[in-house]
């Protein structure tokens, strides 16, 4: 899905995995990874890389614009505070979300082999028994969908890990939903990943 993606009004979603997306050359970009470790340097890139990529395709004025970072860390495009942008990696694994009038979170997951019942509970509360008879590797994947739907709402929102995600109910299946005044979206049928975003009902 390396072309943007309509998933809702003016909110687009793109992915690919870090072989395959030129790094960011952005001077900003490049001074921020130069303080980092070589393995979250070259993440950060790619995923720097693939937001400009997505916003050339969408608005080719904001490719080179500046990022900046509020102080629970969630992109802003600097002195384009209309525009929302939101960046996922996992496992080599990178999605971008960019929104016009509106703010948008994304997140991405890679699966593990299996989840432990204590975490599926953390997250499902009483959805939990619905996948206890899954195969192990299904019922883990079926959480990481879970898990990708609670992040984006946190990320949208700006609240990140305080927002508290493992509280907002999402049902196993669920393809999309609400969280107060956000609207969460699990592209199921689009990705062969785990990949939710979310972003206000309402345009700002």
């Amino acid at each position: 899905m390396t072309t943007p993606l309509l998933v809702a009004d003016q909110v687009w979603v793109t992915t690919a995995t870090e072989d395959r997306i030129a790094p960011s050359a952005h001077r900003d970009d490049l001074r921020r990874a130069a303080a980092l470790p070589d393995r979250r340097a070259r993440e950060f890139l790619a995923g720097r890389g693939l937001l400009r990529k997505t916003l050339g395709a969408l608005r080719p004025a904001l490719a080179d614009a500046d990022i900046t970072t509020d102080p629970r860390g969630k992109p802003w495009l600097h002195k384009h505070p209309g525009v929302g942008i939101s960046v996922s990696h996992s496992q080599g694994a990178v999605a971008v979300g960019v929104a016009i009038g509106r703010a948008v979170g994304v997140d991405v997951q890679r699966p593990g082999t299996s989840v432990t019942a204590s975490f599926a509970r953390r997250l499902l509360h009483d959805h939990a028994r619905r996948i206890a008879a899954l195969p192990p590797a299904r019922a883990a994947e079926e959480v990481a969908w879970v898990w990708t739907a609670q992040e984006a709402c946190v990320k949208a929102s700006g609240a990140g890990f305080a927002g508290r995600p493992w509280t907002i109910d999402v049902p196993p299946g669920a393809r999309s939903g609400h969280w107060g005044d956000y609207r969460w979206i699990s592209l199921r049928d689009r990705s062969s990943l785990p990949l939710s975003c979310a972003f206000p009902m309402a345009r700002g």
